[in-house]
């Protein structure tokens, strides 16, 4: 296929695809799904090798949020029945972290739910991150608070965050149909406060909540052009009581193409398949593996996920291996404009970033109405709320973690 040695040629060259490539993709039949995990395989393996590295989340705050995003189950007026609780303490954190290290996490992303932190919440943050260094050797640490304000970030960093996660979730043109009390505008500022500050940027998007491609397609150009060296791919995990609840407009197959277009468009950035996986990808999380470099190691922030062992057996499986803390995520290119940016040592690896809310692209299509007479059949996919597993274990609980 033409379009795809196009995309091969143009990610190994670090050549930004058209948007009407990147819709393409998205528009591609299930007849043509393996030959774009084959394209999108080249580049994968291009700039990343085999290695996988495993991320690892500890919610710090769950639930109880002002904000009403609503694909997210912590949400204002969610009534879905996750936990909640206050603060973790900094050695309960550690604890937290410990086990998803020990499952050989390279990375630990630590969230807390809320607008945005305090002065005092960033004083608190810091000392998890203290004691999440000081007992794991070599982790590294993202930090994910929600909106940041001035000189927050420089704080963070100088207290040994390696990233800031704060996705962007959706298009500027869409973004005000899922929340209204912030705006697209904030995220992308929050994003920049973080990159300004040294720290690693990591910004994703959610797939399902009803967007068209081109939504998709806008959000992943825009998350290259805010140069993010991560971007987590998320696939909407529609909670019962929350306002998307009824949105499974996904498919295995939607989802790869998602992640294909967004390596295509990311060729050596960490891409990183977030929450939801398990609900969308179900059977085909090992093909999902040959797009993207990154996962994450267990259950997410309000959500259940695979058996971290079942996670390794996968990645081995599927013939990739685990990324080790000696080995650097991001092609040396990136590494030395990020330390030549900030004019001191190597950028952390990459972000972070699992939104609960998660989800994978809807049906939308990019074409004109003269090409729809041959476009493939749109997507559609049936609930499968007996995959949607409310957290019971892990932070926040007297239950040992998933990893």
């Amino acid at each position: 296929m033409d379009l795809l040695n196009t995309l091969v040629d143009k990610g190994l060259r670090r050549e930004l695809p058209t948007r009407e490539e990147a819709l393409a993709v998205l528009a591609t039949s299930d007849d043509d799904l393996l030959d774009v995990v084959a394209a999108a395989g080249k580049v994968r393996r291009h700039w990343f090798g085999r290695r996988v590295k495993l991320n690892y989340l500890v919610n710090l705050k769950s639930g109880l949020c002002p904000e009403d995003c609503s694909y997210c189950s912590q949400r204002l007026g969610s009534k879905a029945e996750i936990l909640k609780y206050t603060w973790l303490k900094p050695d309960e954190a550690s604890q937290a972290a410990a086990a998803g290290v020990a499952g050989g996490a390279k990375r630990v992303c630590l969230v807390a739910s809320g607008r945005g932190p305090t002065d005092r919440d960033v004083d608190r943050v810091a000392q998890t991150i203290a004691a999440v260094k000081e007992q794991n050797e070599g982790v590294e640490v993202c930090a994910c608070l929600g909106l940041l304000s001035d000189g927050q970030a420089e704080r963070l960093r100088g207290a040994g965050a390696d990233a800031y996660n704060h996705n962007l979730n959706t298009s500027e043109a869409t973004y005000a149909d899922i929340t209204k009390t912030h705006t697209y505008a904030d995220r992308v500022d929050t994003v920049q406060k973080a990159h300004a500050a040294g720290l690693s940027a990591c910004s994703g998007l959610i797939a399902g909540m009803g967007e068209k491609d081109e939504d998709l397609v806008d959000v992943v150009f825009s998350l290259r052009e805010l140069d993010a060296d991560s971007v987590p791919v998320n696939f909407l995990i529609p909670f019962e009581g929350t306002p998307l609840a009824k949105e499974w407009n996904l498919t295995p197959q939607r989802c790869l193409r998602i992640l294909a277009m967004a390596r295509f468009v990311c060729p050596d950035i960490e891409v990183r398949i977030a929450g939801g996986r398990e609900v969308h990808l179900r059977s085909l999380q090992p093909l999902a593996l040959n797009i993207a470099n990154s996962i994450f190691l267990g259950d997410y922030l309000t959500s259940e996920g695979q058996a971290g062992k079942d996670d390794l057996a996968m990645i081995a499986d599927a013939g990739f291996e685990v990324e080790g803390t000696d080995q650097v995520t991001l092609p040396q290119h990136r590494v030395d404009a990020a330390a030549a940016a900030r004019g001191c040592g190597s950028h952390g690896d990459s972000g972070c970033g699992s939104h609960e809310g998660g989800g994978c692209g809807p049906c939308g299509s990019g074409e004109t109405a003269a090409e729809a007479a041959d476009a493939p059949v749109a997507d559609s996919n049936e609930a499968r709320t007996d995959l949607v597993a409310v957290r019971r274990r892990g932070a926040g609980t007297d239950l040992a973690p998933n990893a």
